[in-house]
C-alpha cells in the first residue's frame, strides 16, 4: 500500500513550514506529499496565520527541494483556474519535479472562500469539471505541430499549441466524491484514481459503485486505482492523541478518522487495504508538529508501505 502525507496549509502554515514538512515526509519514506488547494482557513481552531499559499506555486518550489516523493493536490477546484492555464501549470511542475506530479481535480465547495477572494462561484459546477478534465487530457495528448480545439458550454479553446507537455506520458488524475451517479461516471471516463474521504467500510462501498461505472463505460475496473483519505491522530497514549487533536481542532470520535496508537493506525490501514484501497492519504492538520509525522513515519509506515 502507498501511504501519502496530506496537509491543509490554509489552516496556518508558511511556505517554509510546508517545505520542511514535505522534505521530512520524503526522508521518512512516504510515497507522496499532497496538499489541499484552498485560500481561506476553515473552522475556529486557527486564525490561518500567516496566510494562504498557492498550491501549484508552492508545489513547484517543493519539487526543487525534493527528489523522490510524489507531489499533487487533493484537490484543486475548477473554479480557481481556467483549464488551459491549469494544464500549463501542472505540466511546468511535472517538468520541474522530473515527472512526479499528480492532479486532483474537483468542483470546489467552499463558497465563503470564493467571496473572500472575488472568485466566481457558479451554482452548477459539475459540467465545468467534466470539460476541464477533457481539456486537460486533450492538451497533454497533442504532439508536434498539432493544435487543440474545444467548444463546450463552459470553455472554448482555439488553436492551442502543444508547447508545454508533462514529462510523464500521462499525469495521473484523481477524482473523488460521494455522488451516486455522475462522480463515478466521470472517474470511470477520465481518472487514473478514485478517492473516497471516508472510513474503510464506506470506502469499500464507494469503490464498488465506481467499479460498476467502469464496466458501464467499457473500462476495466482494475485499470483505475482506488484510494482513501483520513485525518490521522496518532499517539502512544490517549492523552498524547487528545492533545494533538485539541491543538489543531481535530475530532477523535469521527469514525472516518484514523485514530489510535501506531498499531491501531496500522490496523486501520489494513482495513482500507482489505476493501481495495491501493493508496491512503493520511491528513495531518498541524504542519508545525513534525513529531507527529515522525511518529507515523517511523512506527506505522514500515508495517504498511
Amino acid at each position: 500500500m502507498e501511504i501519502c502525507a496530506f496537509v491543509e496549509p490554509q489552516q496556518g502554515a508558511s511556505y517554509t513550514e510546508l517545505r520542511d514538512f514535505a522534505v521530512t515526509a520524503e526522508r521518512l519514506g512516504f510515497h507522496g506529499f499532497f496538499r489541499s488547494d484552498h485560500y481561506l482557513k476553515m473552522g475556529e481552531a486557527t486564525d490561518g496565520a500567516p496566510g494562504p499559499t498557492d498550491a501549484w506555486t508552492s508545489l513547484a518550489a517543493i519539487a526543487v527541494e525534493t527528489s523522490r516523493v510524489r507531489l499533487g493536490t487533493l484537490v484543486s477546484s475548477v473554479t480557481y483556474r481556467t483549464p488551459g492555464i491549469l494544464a500549463v501549470q501542472v505540466a511546468n511542475v511535472d517538468e520541474i519535479s522530473g515527472g512526479r506530479v499528480e492532479l486532483g481535480l474537483g468542483t470546489g465547495w467552499f463558497e465563503a472562500e470564493h467571496r473572500a477572494y472575488g472568485i466566481p462561484f457558479p451554482e452548477k459546477r459539475f459540467g465545468m469539471l467534466e470539460e476541464q478534465l477533457e481539456i486537460v487530457r486533450g492538451l497533454w495528448s497533442i504532439r508536434g505541430d498539432e493544435t487543440f480545439d474545444f467548444a463546450g458550454e463552459h470553455y472554448r479553446l482555439e488553436g492551442t499549441p502543444a508547447r508545454q507537455r508533462p514529462v510523464q506520458a500521462a499525469v495521473p488524475i484523481i477524482v473523488g466524491g460521494g455522488g451516486p451517479t455522475r462522480t463515478p461516471r466521470v472517474a470511470a471516463r477520465y481518472a487514473s484514481e478514485f478517492n473516497s474521504f471516508t472510513g474503510p467500510e464506506r470506502a469499500g462501498e464507494r469503490f464498488d459503485v465506481v467499479r460498476a461505472a467502469c464496466e458501464t463505460e467499457g473500462r476495466d475496473p482494475a485499470s483505475l486505482r482506488y484510494s482513501a483519505a483520513a485525518q490521522v491522530w496518532c499517539g502512544r497514549t490517549l492523552e498524547e492523541r487528545a492533545a494533538r487533536a485539541e491543538k489543531a481542532g481535530g475530532n477523535l470520535e469521527n469514525p472516518n478518522n484514523a485514530v489510535g496508537s501506531p498499531q491501531q493506525i496500522v490496523d486501520t490501514l489494513a482495513a482500507y487495504a482489505e476493501r481495495g484501497a491501493a493508496r491512503v492519504y493520511l491528513q495531518f492538520l498541524d504542519l508545525r508538529e513534525l513529531e507527529h509525522l515522525e511518529l507515523v513515519g517511523t512506527e506505522v509506515l514500515p508495517h504498511v508501505a
